[in-house]
C-alpha cells in the first residue's frame, strides 16, 4: 500500500519517508527476530519503533526511500509477513531520535486475554465506503483511540470513549450498555491496528454488526478528497509530526513536552504558555520545582540546537 503523493517526487513531498505498519500473524520466534530486524534497520539508517510479539508486528519508521524499502522487504521475506502492508507519508525533517526494535507480550496493548484478530474481527470497511456506512442512522460510530488524539480531530457525530489507554476500552464497553442500541457500530483508529482488537472485543461481548475502517484514519486522509470528508480537525500521529491532515500533510501541532499534550497555534499563544515548560493543559497541575526542571531541560534542547544535534529527552 503506498501513498498517492508518492507520484512526486521526494523532494517536493518531504525529506523523509514515513511507514506506518502492522500485521497479525502467529510469530512464535518473535525473540530470535529482533536482533536481524534491528541491525537491517540500522544498516539502512531507518528509525522509529516497531514491536514484535508472538501475534506479529506493529511500529513506525522513518527513512530515505531505499532504506524503508530495504526494511519493508526484509520482513516481506519472513514467511509470516509475506502479506504486511504498509501506509506511507512524508516528513520534512527525520521524526524519530532512534531506532528500537522491541519485545512485547502484544503488538497493541488492551491486556485481554483470548482475544485473536487471526480467528474473529469484525468487516473491514474501504475508506471509499465509509462515509455512507457512518451517515447511516442505523450507525453507531465510535472512536476507539485515547483521549489526547480525539481532542485534535474525530469523524463527525463519533462517540468519545475518552479513554486514556487503550486498556481502559474494555470496561467503557462493559459499563455502556447503550452501546447495544443500534444494530451496527463502527469502529475507528489511526492505522487500524486498535480496531483489530476493538472489533474483536465487541464480537465477543454479543455485537453481531461490527465494521471498521480499513487502513485507519491515515488511509482515510490520503484516499477521501477534502471537500466530500466527514473528518474534522487533525489526526495524532506517534511521531515528532505530531499531526498530519487531508493528503497526509504536516499538520499545525506540536508536543508539550511537560504534559505530553497537542497543542494548536491558538493554545501555543496562550500567555500562560511556555516552550517546554508549561501550556494551557497542565499550568495549574504543575509546581514551580517542577517548571524549574522543565526550564533546564529546555535550556539544553536549546543549547542541543545550536549545536546542530537533538536533545535525547526531547
Amino acid at each position: 500500500m503506498t501513498n498517492s503523493a508518492t507520484t512526486l517526487p521526494p523532494e517536493a513531498q518531504g525529506s523523509f519517508l514515513v511507514a506506518a505498519l502492522y500485521h497479525f500473524a502467529r510469530l512464535h520466534r518473535f525473540v530470535d527476530l529482533r536482533d536481524p530486524l534491528q541491525a537491517v534497520c540500522d544498516e539502512n539508517g531507518v528509525k522509529g519503533t516497531l514491536l514484535l510479539a508472538q501475534e506479529g508486528v506493529n511500529g513506525t519508521i522513518a527513512g530515505t526511500d531505499t532504506g524503508i524499502a530495504a526494511v519493508l522487504a526484509f520482513l516481506r521475506a519472513q514467511p509470516e509477513f509475506r502479506e504486511l502492508e504498509h501506509k506511507e507519508s512524508r516528513a520534512a525533517a527525520m521524526p524519530f531520535l532512534r531506532m528500537k526494535v522491541r519485545i512485547k507480550k502484544e503488538i497493541v496493548t488492551m491486556g485481554v486475554e483470548d482475544i485473536d484478530p487471526l480467528t474473529i474481527v469484525g468487516t473491514y470497511v474501504e475508506p471509499k465506503d465509509w462515509n455512507a456506512l457512518i451517515s447511516d442512522p442505523e450507525t453507531l460510530v465510535i472512536d476507539t483511540r485515547n483521549d489526547y488524539e480525539t481532542a485534535i480531530g474525530t469523524f463527525r457525530g463519533a462517540l468519545d470513549p475518552q479513554t486514556k489507554t487503550f486498556r481502559e476500552f474494555p470496561d467503557w464497553v462493559k459499563n455502556n450498555t447503550g452501546l447495544h442500541n443500534k444494530p451496527k457500530i463502527a469502529m475507528y483508529c489511526t492505522g487500524g491496528i486498535r480496531c483489530e482488537k476493538a472489533t474483536a472485543f465487541m464480537k465477543s461481548q454479543g455485537f453481531d454488526e461490527v465494521y471498521h475502517l480499513k487502513g485507519g484514519i491515515l488511509k482515510y486522509l490520503e484516499e477521501t478528497p477534502p471537500q466530500e470528508s466527514l473528518w474534522e480537525g487533525a489526526c495524532f500521529v506517534f511521531d515528532d509530526r505530531v499531526s498530519v491532515t487531508h493528503g497526509l500533510g504536516e499538520g499545525e501541532h506540536t508536543l508539550c513536552h511537560a504534559c505530553r499534550q497537542p497543542l494548536t497555534l491558538e493554545e501555543r499563544a496562550s500567555p500562560v504558555h511556555e516552550e517546554g515548560v508549561a501550556c494551557v493543559h497542565c499550568h495549574d497541575t504543575r509546581t514551580d520545582e517542577d517548571r524549574e526542571r522543565y526550564r533546564q531541560r529546555q535550556r539544553q534542547i536549546e543549547l542541543a540546537k545550536k549545536r546542530g544535534s537533538k536533545h535525547l529527552r526531547s
